[in-house]
């Protein structure tokens, strides 16, 4: 399953956050270290909620790329 990752570039760093999982959310001093923390945050996430018994949403976001 693949969720959607929103990444925003604030003043002093990267933050990224995932539409279909709400709460799940990680930031970064760069992109490539955003991506690897989200990537963590959504197993954690995950995890958390098979543990407490409830149900993983299939992702519905869809994401445009615009230039």
């Amino acid at each position: 399953m693949k969720f959607p990752v929103i990444v925003e570039h604030g003043a002093h760093n990267f933050s990224a956050y995932v539409p279909d999982l709400p709460g799940c959310v990680s930031t970064g001093a760069t992109i490539d270290e955003t991506q690897r923390n989200i990537r963590e945050a959504i197993e954690l996430h995950l995890d958390g909620m098979r543990e407490d018994g409830i149900p993983i949403p299939t992702p519905s976001t869809v994401v445009f790329a615009e230039v």
